[in-house]
């Protein structure tokens, strides 16, 4: 697993990469986005995104192929039949951010899919 720490909003982050996903990232001609969304709304939900980079998405580059973002979303009512279909979500103005902001995220890529996960303190092994 490679891993290396990146400064994502003055917060340091662990970025950890499988080696399928090592592979598959220099493969690439262009970068990818893995963006990070913490869903606010009846509940809480974690979702790892990825697609291609936009240099104007406010990321952070985490390698010559790779760059990510944290993106607190919330919606504008609280339905669980929402929640099941993916609703219209707005970014969410957190005043303290680097409370919020991930402390590690995982990235594998299996079965030619991409696989991410996030979280806070350490990283399960």
């Amino acid at each position: 697993m490679e891993t290396r720490t990146i400064d994502l909003g003055g917060r340091p982050l662990r970025v950890e990469v499988t080696p399928r996903a090592r592979a598959a990232l220099a493969a690439r001609t262009t970068p990818l986005l893995a963006e990070m969304e913490l869903y606010f709304s009846c509940l809480i939900r974690k979702a790892v995104r990825f697609r291609e980079h936009d240099d104007d998405d406010g990321a952070v580059a985490a390698g010559d192929t790779l760059a990510v973002r944290f993106r607190p979303v919330m919606t504008a009512s609280c339905s669980m039949a929402d929640y099941e279909r993916s609703p219209q979500l707005a970014d969410f103005p957190i005043q303290r951010a680097g409370a919020f902001t991930p402390h590690w995220l995982r990235i594998d890529y299996r079965r030619g899919e991409w696989h991410g996960e996030f979280g806070y303190r350490e990283a399960a092994a």
